[in-house]
């Protein structure tokens, strides 16, 4: 089929100027013809030579030589994830609209755009480039202009873009108008329309809109796709929701929807990160059992469960399996790698992992580098981790906040406290602002050596600087406090917390306990334990050990026992009884 404007030399189009038509001017060689329809109408010429017509939203969604309806999918760049290649004019677009912040000029400049096949297939380059960059504003300014200033027929292609845009800046009334706009423009909704609009949704802590996503699917005869669940998942993880995740993906099994490999590599992700490796490979090993192929993501997720366990011959195992799958490791193979070595306290054979990436050709990235210190600060090798760091400034990779931590964290381990204040300095300079996390890092190091009084002097300057101290900053305290035996001022700090908005955690209850604990004051600590229950706070394995070093007697171990085996009965606790 060829479609006028596209294949015929001398056809053009006359732009509509804000009108809702536009003058569609055909001519051939042996007759001239002219031809006005409306904006929703179109001509084309059929295999016999006839002019025919046709309406655009069906053509919309099938192959016609340009990328309308068709070229970008939520979650990828192009159709087989084929990334867009700029031609010399959307080359000089996307540098304009990237520069330029005025949102009339920048409209005023893609007025002067030719309406053809080839600008709308610059556009749509150019805005998938942007996706790409996370430029989100320009996006949305040439998306707009698209659907209420040019003279291009409305597409649901530009609608998704839109949607996702609005989405990523967490503009919710947009997303919403942009797809009543999209159903009132008689374009038929994709699911990457559901899936991009449960994303926005996840995004804004919206899960009951999210969930009418569905309902509004099945209201237009769609039922809810892969590509629609795997969108609910991944942004019920991102938002923080990984229990309400699994609940779905239980809901997705059990509506019979077919499991991609973006579902199950998502959920071995979150089994990862919940530190259930087993649960992780429970699922990879269903997925293979249903013939569904793990790529490499889905190998480096397994990995990386493993690798936060510390469980490197497992890691391990998972990284030659990726190989004999016929995949080439990237880097974030070799990093989930380096880092199961790290956690598993062989940082030797992390930088083995860390040559080996590099003899193979593949180059190492500032993650790589942040393992390598981890790997060595945790083995207590400060020395090493210095010349990782160093090495990292060396070949130009700028040291994040994470960076400058995990050497801090280095020092701190060996209790260097003039290191330490030097490497805070040195995040001073590079116009790195510490945050509460590096603070804290300080608390830590200050309490463990007993420099009580600089301790405090920080937590003053936290409460009256920018850095406001949350639970673990108190957490700190009534551990390093409880420890000391300064009994009086750890409570003292336990009742400031209400006083401060911040609820103590089972970090916080059970380093109370402990402080008791280790003065075998046993009434006291199930005392506390008490005060720890009705408050709502479920203890955990750790709380279990320090209740059990309060006991001096048989008769207290069994008595403790006893209530961690009720507890652990009626509220599913894991505690470690044996």
């Amino acid at each position: 089929m060829l479609v006028a404007g596209n294949t015929l030399s001398q056809a053009y189009i006359v732009p509509r100027s804000y009108r809702p038509s536009f003058r569609l001017i055909a001519k051939n060689s042996s007759s001239d013809v002219a031809i006005e329809k409306w904006k929703r109408d179109g001509v084309y010429i059929d295999k016999r030579g006839k002019l025919r017509t046709f309406h655009h939203k069906k053509l919309s969604r099938k192959r016609c030589g340009s990328l309308r309806g068709q070229g970008w999918k939520y979650g990828s760049g192009f159709v087989d994830g084929i990334f867009p290649v700029l031609s010399p004019i959307a080359q000089q677009i996307l540098d304009f609209v990237q520069e330029e912040v005025d949102a009339n000029r920048v409209w005023g400049s893609l007025d002067n755009l030719s309406p053809t096949h080839n600008t709308w297939d610059d556009l749509i380059n150019v805005a998938v480039q942007l996706r790409i960059n996370k430029k989100w504003d320009p996006i949305v300014l040439i998306c707009e202009w698209i659907l209420h200033r040019s003279s291009f027929q409305l597409d649901v292609m530009c609608f998704n873009l839109l949607i996702d845009a609005y989405g990523k800046k967490s503009q919710c009334k947009k997303v919403e108008s942009t797809y009543l706009e999209l159903l009132e423009a008689q374009c038929i909704p994709t699911e990457d329309t559901y899936a991009l609009l449960i994303k926005a949704y996840c995004s804004a802590g919206l899960k009951q809109k999210a969930e009418a996503v569905f309902a509004e699917m099945r209201k237009y005869g769609l039922p809810p796709s892969a590509i629609v669940y795997d969108a609910y998942i991944d942004g019920l993880i991102k938002g923080g929701n990984p229990q309400k995740a699994i609940e779905v993906f239980q809901r997705m099994k059990r509506d019979g929807c077919q499991l991609s490999t973006v579902t199950y590599t998502l959920m071995i992700n979150l089994y990862g990160k919940a530190s259930k490796s087993y649960m992780a490979l429970k699922l990879f090993d269903e997925m293979r059992s249903q013939k569904c192929k793990p790529n490499i993501c889905t190998y480096t997720a397994l990995v990386n469960a493993f690798a936060r366990e510390g469980l490197c011959e497992k890691a391990e195992e998972i990284f030659e399996q990726l190989q004999e799958a016929g995949h080439e490791p990237d880097v974030y193979a070799y990093n989930a790698l380096m880092e199961a070595y790290s956690r598993a306290g062989y940082p030797y054979g992390a930088a083995e992992v860390f040559s080996l990436m590099q003899h193979m050709g593949c180059e190492p990235d500032r993650a790589s580098f942040n393992i390598m210190v981890d790997a060595y600060g945790r083995a207590g090798l400060y020395q090493d981790a210095e010349a990782l760091f160093e090495e990292m400034k060396r070949l130009g990779i700028t040291p994040t906040m994470k960076s400058h931590m995990l050497l801090l964290s280095a020092y701190s381990r060996v209790g260097n406290v003039a290191k330490c204040e030097d490497i805070v300095n040195q995040m001073h300079k590079s116009g790195l602002e510490p945050d509460t996390f590096v603070l804290n890092s300080m608390l830590n190091l200050y309490g463990r050596l007993g420099q009580f009084e600089i301790m405090e002097n920080v937590l003053i300057a936290m409460e009256k600087g920018p850095y406001e101290a949350d639970i673990s900053t108190y957490n700190i305290l009534i551990n390093v406090y409880g420890r000391a035996g300064f009994f009086e001022r750890m409570e003292e700090l336990f009742q400031l917390l209400p006083t401060k908005n911040l609820t103590p955690d089972v970090v916080t209850w059970t380093s109370r306990l402990g402080a008791y604990s280790r003065k075998k004051l046993y009434t006291r600590c199930l005392e506390i334990f008490e005060e720890m229950i009705d408050a709502g706070c479920n203890p955990d394995g750790g709380t279990a050990k320090v209740l059990l070093s309060a006991c001096s007697s048989q008769d207290q171990i069994e008595q403790v026992t006893t209530v961690i085996r009720t507890m652990h009965k009626d509220m599913k606790t894991v505690l470690p009884i044996e």
